[in-house]
């Protein structure tokens, strides 16, 4: 196997486990229920938890279970029920290896969502509505993952978090599919329209909804932007660290594919499944265990385009205006690549001044680019990871984040974009890293929500940091301004520097990002 492949699949199976974990222990309930809540909507009434100023819905069906013919099927409306249905507990993650969700999970019937409303909210004085998108590749994740009660309380909103299918469940492509590569996206619109229909009874104003995710997440906002299929269905949008720019050839960040490599790609598992070759190969591929498709599946997946979901490339679509018109939030955190660059060292590929021009040209074969690389981006004897962690980062993350950001204000979009950059970032993981990481990939996760249910030990700075960045989230999910009269303000052509005890507004061009390079790089 080549050094590329060995690093790339590395760098997937890396960026499931930064955003997954925060599950190594079972969650807790940071407030001890005090009493159920039940609530009627269309296909009948749910009976969710009261808590201390806010009530949660776990585990309510958007879709029907894609099992059976359903599988590789569009989304349909779920079968209403008779009595109450029991929502005080989160249905099963759609299928996935293990990680965030221990022991993994094998379930099809997981076209779930859930509902975090703050006390008071109802029909009379609705509030504005955040529908939240996970991460995790493409592969994995879960929206129960996500314990939204402090952004529902302190912003007065209510949190929507989703389950969307994954990997070949959620993308695959073959032809005569209707959807192909694009599964898990047409799962989220279907739970788009759900809110739109039905957040009302939950205390939520369905003409005003934000889509919002991070990573995998955050490029399905992207997605959705570019996608004619969701006009209507959102208001405004924020994109962590998921920028609508990605690439295929720069494996760490979320991109999508042309509908020809997903087929191909299709037709690989196939033929790993034992299905290649049978008269009916979706009929085949519908009895195959979820097992064995998990084992046969690679380790990143990606939405096709070319497809009638998602026409365009997210980045084609936004760079010739064929996206939405809605405010946008957007941004990524300062040290986004150091995570991989660390989990690559730790794997047994150091990065030296003798090695890195072959951990570069493992990335970037073209022998020019490697080599101006190289030069712009120097390896001194003690500073590997971090230089390699830039490059990651710069590539991958930040820059692309600066072009989306650029392309949607020429195209007079209300556009907001920040930097994280607390660089003592409570931890991810429980290794020791080779060297500081900063503020890397997901880092910001848990100042807006509790990961696993699990407060993070964050210092009083910290939390008042986290406390700040709700407040800018939510009045944007109300506004479309994140700004307020008690925060320091955000210019709406201003990076902000997140940091511990202060947010430093900077001008858009930073020096410590190499983004004029990469530019000149193509």
């Amino acid at each position: 196997m080549s050094m590329h492949r060995v690093l790339t699949t590395l760098g997937c199976a890396l960026s499931v486990v930064l955003t997954t974990a925060w599950s190594a222990a079972p969650p807790t309930d940071p407030a001890s229920p005090v009493a159920a809540t039940t609530v009627r909507i269309h296909d009948g009434p749910v009976r969710g938890t009261a808590h201390d100023g806010y009530r949660t819905f776990e585990g309510i069906p958007y879709a029907a279970p894609p099992v059976g013919g359903l599988r590789w099927a569009p989304p349909r409306r779920p079968a209403p029920w008779s009595g109450v249905r029991d929502a005080t507990r989160p249905a099963s993650a759609c299928p996935q290896p293990a990680g965030e969700v221990p022991g993994g999970s094998t379930d099809e019937d997981c076209l779930h969502l859930n509902v975090t409303t703050p006390d008071g909210a109802g029909p009379s004085r609705p509030r504005p509505v955040i529908v939240w998108l996970h991460g995790g590749g493409f592969t994995t994740g879960a929206g129960t993952s996500y314990d939204a009660h402090r952004m529902a309380t302190r912003g007065d909103a209510v949190v929507v978090t989703v389950n969307y299918r994954l990997g070949a469940l959620g993308f695959l492509a073959h032809s005569g599919l209707l959807g192909s590569g694009t599964f898990g996206l047409a799962d989220q619109q279907a739970a788009l329209r759900w809110v739109r229909t039905e957040i009302g009874a939950f205390g939520g104003d369905p003409h005003n909804v934000t889509l919002a995710g991070e990573s995998a997440g955050g490029f399905s906002v992207c997605a959705q932007l570019a996608s004619p299929a969701a006009a209507g269905l959102f208001d405004r949008a924020i994109i962590e660290s998921g920028p609508c720019t990605g690439r295929p050839d720069r494996p760490f960040a979320p991109s999508s594919a042309s509908l020809s490599t997903a087929r191909a790609e299709g037709a690989d598992l196939a033929a790993k499944v034992g299905c290649g070759s049978a008269r009916d190969v979706l009929a085949c591929l519908r009895r195959v265990d979820v097992s064995r498709l998990l084992a046969a599946q690679d380790a990143d997946q990606q939405p096709a385009h070319t497809t009638p979901l998602l026409p365009s490339d997210p980045a084609a679509a936004i760079a010739a205006g064929r996206f939405h018109r809605v405010p946008v939030l957007i941004g990524n955190n300062h040290d986004e690549g150091n995570g991989w660059a660390a989990g690559i060292i730790q794997a047994g590929h150091p990065v030296t001044p003798d090695t890195w021009p072959d951990v570069v040209a493992s990335f970037f074969p073209s022998p020019g680019q490697a080599r101006a690389i190289v030069r712009e981006y120097p390896v001194h004897r003690t500073d590997g990871g971090p230089v390699f962690g830039a490059v990651i980062g710069d590539a991958d993350f930040a820059c692309p984040t600066a072009r989306t950001d650029d392309l949607l204000f020429a195209a007079h979009v209300p556009v907001w974009r920040y930097e994280f950059a607390d660089k003592h970032a409570p931890p991810l993981t429980s290794d020791t890293p080779p060297f500081p990481l900063g503020a890397p990939h997901a880092s910001e996760l848990p100042y807006l929500f509790d990961l696993g249910g699990r407060p993070r030990d964050l210092t009083a700075a910290q939390h008042r940091l986290a406390d700040t960045m709700i407040d800018y989230w939510t009045r944007f999910a109300r506004t479309a301004d994140p700004n307020g009269p008690s925060s320091p303000h955000w210019s709406r052509q201003t990076v902000l520097s997140l940091a511990p005890d202060h947010i430093v507004p900077t001008r858009t061009a930073q020096p410590r990002h190499h983004c004029a390079f990469w530019n000149t790089l193509g």
